[in-house]
């Protein structure tokens, strides 16, 4: 079964100008006269074709999406900084080859990586792991460890150490995030407002400096049918930081059957928490890093508050007539949801 599809109308680009680029500037990699394309149709944002030949050649292409997009968000740029130095001391990275910053050849500016095979596991486990309970514990297994070895990595050792400012970078996520929530709601929100302060109070004080992800999750790896992981994507937002951020936002989509969250993620990921819960998460975690995950309930609900303001910006879209998908009507419960999910695991933590 293949993983790609016809290119989507409205995302296509002039072919002929991309293969001859493509030949031209990078013969080692497309030997052929001709490069064809398709898509590959999962995600929701940057967008990704594969490029092949005749003779068997695959890499991939991966470009922003057209139009305006959010200062910071799609950086192409950033995204292949990192993959073309990261592969060497993280084998999950894929190895980015060559970036081309000029918009006229694609349409925005892209890079070519190497293509990975495996499974993207979103709503449901593929047939290869649907019916293997081992195969679906080697997911969660796999996909903890990797991310402690990713925070392993010294970011010198992948000239990477001016990625981000790592000082004050759990503050300034606050700060951000309390911005866009105030520039997107659509009513008022208390309980977002006490989250947001409460978070501002906590002393956030950083063991480690690490190559943060910044949006580590199921539905941005790539799995065999072993269960391993093979690739994690969606780099466009890497930095240095505080390592237990990307561990918060793991779990806080880690969908898990009987949280108060669930209903907002278990409908759109398989319930991973029924293979591992949230307790052995961070167990393994801590273990395989060496870092103290006491105030790891900080750290999700951190993530869980970045959730509801994105939430919120799409449904904003939805209220304000720039968008007519009547899934949309549905997210008004759910930043107060979240919210409250988040002040509830707060007070736990003290």
């Amino acid at each position: 079964m293949t993983d790609t599809a016809p290119i989507r109308p409205e995302e296509e680009f002039d072919h002929v100008t991309v293969s001859d680029y493509l030949v031209g500037h990078l013969p080692e990699l497309f030997a052929s006269d001709v490069v064809s394309f398709d898509q590959f149709p999962g995600g929701a944002a940057n967008l990704t074709y594969r490029a092949y030949c005749r003779d068997g050649t695959e890499y991939v292409l991966r470009r922003a999406p057209l139009g305006d997009v959010t200062a910071g968000g799609h950086d192409m740029a950033r995204e292949y900084q990192v993959l073309s130095r990261l592969w060497r001391e993280f084998p999950l990275a894929p190895r980015a080859f060559h970036y081309c910053a000029d918009p006229y050849i694609m349409g925005k500016p892209f890079f070519v990586i190497e293509r990975r095979r495996g499974n993207v596991v979103r709503r449901s486990w593929p047939s290869s792991l649907e019916n293997d309970l081992q195969k679906q514990e080697n997911v969660a297994v796999s996909l903890v460890d990797a991310l402690a070895d990713l925070h392993a990595v010294d970011p010198g050792s992948v000239d990477l150490s001016t990625l981000g400012r790592p000082d004050g970078f759990v503050e300034r996520q606050i700060a951000g995030w309390t911005r866009r929530w105030h520039a997107a709601a659509t009513r008022p929100v208390p309980e977002m407002d006490a989250v947001s302060e409460l978070l501002g109070r906590h002393d956030w004080r950083s063991q480690r400096v690490a190559i943060l992800h910044n949006d580590y999750k199921l539905d941005n790896t790539m799995v065999g049918d072993d269960g391993a992981l093979v690739a994690v994507f969606d780099w466009d937002m890497a930095t240095l930081g505080d390592p237990l951020v990307d561990l918060g936002t793991l779990l806080a989509y880690w969908a898990q059957p009987g949280d108060p969250t669930y209903r907002v993620f278990g409908a759109n990921a398989v319930a991973i928490g029924d293979v591992m819960p949230k307790s052995a998460v961070r167990q393994r975690y801590a273990i395989r890093s060496g870092l103290d995950l006491q105030d790891i309930g900080f750290y999700e609900s951190l993530a869980l508050f970045r959730i509801a303001v994105i939430i919120e910006q799409i449904y904003a879209r939805y209220v304000a007539g720039q968008t007519s998908d009547p899934r949309f009507a549905e997210f008004e419960s759910l930043a107060p949801l979240l919210a409250s999910a988040a002040i509830e695991m707060l007070a736990r933590n003290g």
